[in-house]
């Protein structure tokens, strides 16, 4: 049996019998094939259900900063659809909205690496002074274990303690890595074209149209103190030889 058959309930209410906390991290990134935001929205609530029916003492849920239900953005008001039926359901549950995570396993940052690795130039959408505010994944972890073993309902943004402008985001990754690169402002349309071709050539899904408005609206960012205390700036010095030696595929990895 899947652990996971979300059009069973059934045996995925059973798959969680003596289960005390759950961590959900489930949603996608883009729709594709036949992967929508609209089946990821069914697929959440209908494993907020199992968990009710299996008894599971507490929900700890991976959201994003920005999740709003009247969001124009598809991902962003997924998230808040979500984050209103977690609060209605009746269960214990902490809601963690963390920013744009780094660390080994991440896409943004080191596929941004990968670009600066390999082309002469690199194109931002719009003027590039954006906000960005990057958490390291082994404190949104940390987080989320310590949210597990509270007990009243709570809503936090895991954010770290850098905020740069997008522009000198990528400048940073640039310095560190030894590659300096000239930065050329593109309207949004033209940098979704370009990724689009680069998409073509490693066979993935690299910036989508949401994701592009998302990040020129400041919605990866917080206004709450930082919750995170990992400096992206120390890390990305402590792992230069290997970021951006390959490109995350998100499609290979989260798609297939």
């Amino acid at each position: 049996m899947k652990p996971f058959a979300f059009d069973r309930p059934a045996d995925l209410a059973r798959s969680l019998e003596g289960v005390s906390t759950l961590y959900n991290t489930y949603w996608v990134r883009f729709e594709h094939g036949g992967v929508t935001f609209e089946q990821a929205i069914r697929h959440t609530l209908a494993l907020f259900d199992a968990a009710r029916q299996a008894g599971v003492r507490r929900i700890v849920h991976l959201s994003i900063t920005g999740a709003d239900l009247a969001s124009a953005l598809p991902y962003f008001r997924g998230k808040g659809r979500v984050e209103a039926a977690l609060r209605a359901g009746g269960l214990s549950h902490a809601i963690l909205r963390p920013t744009v995570i780094f660390g080994r396993e991440d896409i943004l940052i080191n596929n941004i690496a990968w670009l600066l690795r390999r082309f002469p130039i690199f194109a931002v959408p719009g003027d590039g002074r954006y906000p960005v505010q990057p958490v390291y994944v082994d404190d949104v972890a940390a987080l989320a274990v310590e949210a597990g073993q509270a007990r009243e309902d709570l809503t936090l943004d895991a954010v770290g303690p850098e905020t740069y402008a997008y522009e000198d985001l990528v400048r940073l990754v640039a310095g560190v890595l030894g590659r300096p690169r000239p930065i050329v402002h593109l309207p949004p349309a033209a940098v979704r074209l370009a990724a689009s071709a680069l998409g073509g050539l490693v066979g993935d899904v690299v910036l989508t149209r949401d994701e592009i408005a998302g990040l020129m609206a400041g919605l990866l960012v917080s206004r709450a103190a930082p919750t995170g205390a990992t400096r992206l700036s120390r890390w990305l010095r402590e792992h230069a030889a290997t970021l951006g030696v390959r490109w995350a595929s998100e499609l290979r990895r989260h798609y297939r």
